[in-house]
This record gives structure tokens, C-alpha cells and sequence, in this order.
């Protein structure tokens, strides 16, 4: 909704002997205005877009950190809802939606990669980490737990939702352990890229009983068709890219894990097709971290139930 739509809105009130506005609807009105949508430099090989949905009063900074094939689109809702008292950030990683698309030799788009963009983009937004609250799901969930590994006071706490923190294939989709190894990568990355429809029409309602499944909007739809082949890389390229390092990432953070200091907190969808649950709860376990399975919930929560992940990120807000 524009900004400019509120004072028409108010005057057909007006107009009509309405006295005003219920306070709820102003407030979703005014909710939509603040939301930035920009375009932040890093160095001279990246730019990230991103989402910043502003709240003067905020009582501090969440940080929605995107999947396989999302881009910042995915966390429109959410993002609305926690802007009601929170400042709330989104950028698409490198290789997703209209972010840099760096050539291999100078960025290789692994998790740890992906870790370091993280940590500078908390530094460029000027984000006070000591109110800041992580949630990062499917490939953005590893490099969060790596930056915290960097960096114990990355965020006052992680959320951490439907990833592979552990090399443990038999726990992932066929489609999945395919990407770890090749040669049976580089067909499954032909694959990714002449099945771009496919996997924007698909990918989100897979494995999920005709009951569970949900729609996505047209825009954000578009915005993943439009930003897959954004450059000469597309996204399944980057994915690929990232699972070619995926490993490697994987047995280093299993390798430190007792170092891990941050506040973390494990959700996941208890009926996910792509990464079973047992992953979350052996995270959780070997973190004694709190674990929250979410029944009949899918990979993507945030959009399957996007008022069940407001709440889950608001139960580990001040």
C-alpha cells in the first residue's frame, strides 16, 4: 500500500461519516509504509537488496535470513507482523533474487562465504547486536551458527529452522544428497536450471499432504523467476556452489561445536520432506538448545504458518 493511500483513506472516511480508522487497520497501514526496500554495499564486488521494515520505537532488530530458492519476498508477512514493535531486517544472499552475483574465483558461495556477508552486513546496517534477533532457515541457518562461531556476540540470540548442520545424508532428500558429491552434482545442477518452473511451482508444497499445502503470492513467484537468472549464475548455480563447499562447512562447525557460545534455539517443521527432523533434534541435543517441532508444518514454515513463526521468534524476544 503507498504512502500516499492512507490520506485518501482518511478523507473517504470522512466523507462517509465514518469518524475514523479503526486503531488496528492504521496500524497495519502504517506498518506497510515503513517497509525499505534498497540496495546496500558491502565492497566493490557486492551489493545486497534488502528489506528494512522501520519502527521508531523498536524494541530492538530481527534479522530473516532466506533459503533455497527464496529471496527477501519470502518474509513480507512476517516481517510485517514483528515490525509492529520490532525494527526488521531481510536481504537476498549473493546469488539470489537482484544481490551480486560475484565470479567464483572471488566469491565461492559456501557457508562459510555466506557467514561473512552476514557479519558485514551487520556492520554496514550499523545493527546494534546486542538487540538483535538471528532467524535464518534452509541454507541461511549454517552460516549464522558459523558467524557465531566467529563471533559469540553476533545477535542476543539465533533461531536456527530446516537445515543440515551435520554431514549426515541419510536424514536429507534424494534430491539433496545428490548436490554433496559428484559427478551426481553436476547432473543434478543441469537439472536445477532446466527445472526452474518446476521448482517454484513445486518446491514449496512437496511432500506435503494436499491438506497442508498452501500458495505463495504472484510477487513473490515473479520475483524468484525474475531473480534466478539474474547474471550469468543463476540461483541454482549458487546453490550448487554452496553445496560444492557444503561438506567441508558442516564437519568444521561439527568440529567446534562445543565452542558454540551464542543463544540458539532450534524450530523445525516435523513433517519436512527435505530434511528430517532428526537433524533438528540431534542439533538441539548435542547444543542443549531448545527445540520446537512444529506438527503437520513443512520446510517452510515462514509460509506454510507464518503466524506460528511470528510466534516462535517472539518467545525469544524481551
Amino acid at each position: 500500500m503507498s504512502g500516499s493511500l492512507l490520506p485518501k483513506l482518511l478523507a473517504g472516511a470522512l466523507f462517509l461519516g465514518i469518524p475514523t480508522i479503526p486503531a488496528q487497520a492504521r496500524q497495519t497501514i502504517q506498518q506497510v509504509q515503513k517497509m525499505d526496500i534498497e540496495f546496500i554495499k558491502l565492497n566493490d564486488d557486492i551489493s545486497l537488496r534488502r528489506m528494512v521494515v522501520g519502527n521508531p520505537d523498536a524494541k530492538g532488530t530481527v534479522l530473516l535470513l532466506h533459503g533455497f530458492p527464496e529471496t527477501l519476498y519470502t518474509w513480507e508477512q512476517v516481517a510485517q507482523s514483528l515490525s509492529s514493535d520490532h525494527e526488521v531486517h531481510a536481504f537476498d544472499w549473493p546469488g539470489y533474487g537482484q544481490s551480486s552475483r560475484p565470479a567464483v574465483d572471488q566469491f565461492s558461495y559456501a557457508p562459510k562465504d555466506y557467514a561473512k556477508i552476514l557479519r558485514a552486513y551487520i556492520d554496514k546496517a550499523g545493527i546494534d547486536r546486542s538487540k538483535l534477533t538471528i532467524y535464518a532457515t534452509d541454507i541461511g541457518a549454517l552460516p549464522a551458527l558459523l558467524a557465531a562461531l566467529e563471533e559469540p556476540g553476533i545477535a542476543r540470540s539465533i533461531i536456527v529452522s530446516d537445515f543440515a548442520p551435520f554431514n549426515r545424508p541419510d536424514y536429507m532428500h534424494e534430491r539433496l544428497q545428490r548436490l554433496k558429491a559428484k559427478p551426481s552434482a553436476d547432473v543434478a545442477r543441469i537439472q536445477l536450471n532446466a527445472g526452474r518452473d518446476d521448482t517454484l511451482e513445486n518446491a514449496f508444497r512437496r511432500g506435503l499432504p494436499e491438506a497442508s499445502q498452501f500458495k505463495i503470492s504472484s510477487e513473490f513467484k515473479d520475483d524468484m523467476a525474475h531473480g534466478w537468472g539474474n547474471g550469468e549464475l543463476t540461483s541454482a548455480d549458487a546453490f550448487y556452489y554452496y553445496y560444492s563447499n557444503f561438506t567441508r562447512d558442516q564437519d568444521d562447525f561439527e568440529a567446534r561445536l562445543r565452542q558454540l557460545k551464542t543463544p540458539v534455539k532450534v524450530v523445525w517443521g516435523a513433517d519436512d520432506p527435505y530434511i528430517n527432523k532428526d537433524m533438528g533434534i540431534e542439533l538441539a541435543n548435542r547444543i542443549h538448545a531448545e527445540l520446537k517441532l512444529l506438527p503437520g508444518i513443512g520446510h517452510y514454515a515462514h509460509l506454510q504458518s507464518p503466524d506460528q513463526t511470528v510466534g516462535e521468534i517472539r518467545a525469544t524476544l524481551p
